[in-house]
């Protein structure tokens, strides 16, 4: 009787076992997002066009690339947030390099709480002349990082556009940063919702155009930058999101 019962402790234990390994796995691989090929720095594709902006990808840091107008997103502030685990190492982490590039004024910025990084909160930046390619800086907040979601990129978009058609600008650098930040969000949901916000603003301004309503808007490129890592994760996103504007 004593052996049976042992047995059966031992089956049960050996099949609650296996199912934890199996949910943990599972759970591990939804969460955590494999990198595809490597795409070497300074790679340049365009995605697509769309009412006469073409979008494109860049494998490229916001401090390097240039553009007349570049776009950053930070969240709210934590102590050492974009210097240490779970963020990115230092060479491949593009929001401490722009962080570098201006002196560590983004940090000081945020650490003071003169830029607090709240869920569309924005910030106009002039770079000292050398310091960054791009001729402008924006900062959008992305919030509170343990409620983020990839959905509210739609919003970080749109508010992106607008604000570079407000400025007067050309076409714009949009980095996320959000792998950047340490938060692993797929990257393909990000860029395709960041492509999305972008597409709707920039159909508003044409509405609004046509109508007498707002002055025609010299915008026609929108660079979406990603890391070498995930390039092409992006870009699967980003073409998703046009090929949906079509439909």
């Amino acid at each position: 009787m004593n052996n049976t019962i042992s047995n059966y402790r031992r089956t049960f234990t050996g099949i609650f076992s296996a199912a934890l390994i199996f949910f943990y796995s599972t759970a591990f691989s939804q969460v955590v997002e494999t990198p595809a090929k490597t795409t070497p720095v300074g790679t340049l594709k365009v995605w697509g066009k769309v009412e006469g902006i073409s979008i494109a990808g860049l494998v490229q840091g916001p401090s390097a690339a240039e553009a007349p107008l570049q776009v950053a997103c930070v969240f709210e502030y934590t102590e050492g947030d974009i210097f240490n685990p779970p963020a990115l190492p230092h060479n491949l982490n593009g929001m401490v390099h722009l962080d570098e590039a201006l002196h560590g004024q983004i940090t000081e910025l945020r650490k003071s709480g003169k830029f607090a990084g709240h869920y569309l909160e924005t910030l106009l930046i002039t770079p000292p002349k050398g310091s960054m390619k791009a001729a402008k800086l924006l900062l959008i907040g992305l919030g509170d990082r343990n409620k983020f979601d990839a959905e509210l990129m739609t919003t970080i978009g749109a508010v992106a556009l607008r604000e570079a058609v407000r400025l007067g600008s050309a076409g714009f650098s949009f980095a996320s940063d959000i792998k950047d930040a340490g938060i692993d969000s797929r990257t393909a949901d990000v860029a395709g919702n960041v492509t999305k916000g972008i597409i709707n603003a920039w159909h508003t301004q044409l509405y609004l155009q046509q109508r007498g309503l707002a002055p025609v808007s010299k915008l026609n490129k929108v660079i979406l930058l990603a890391g070498p890592a995930f390039f092409e994760t992006a870009g699967e996103g980003i073409r998703e999101a046009i090929a949906s504007s079509k439909q």
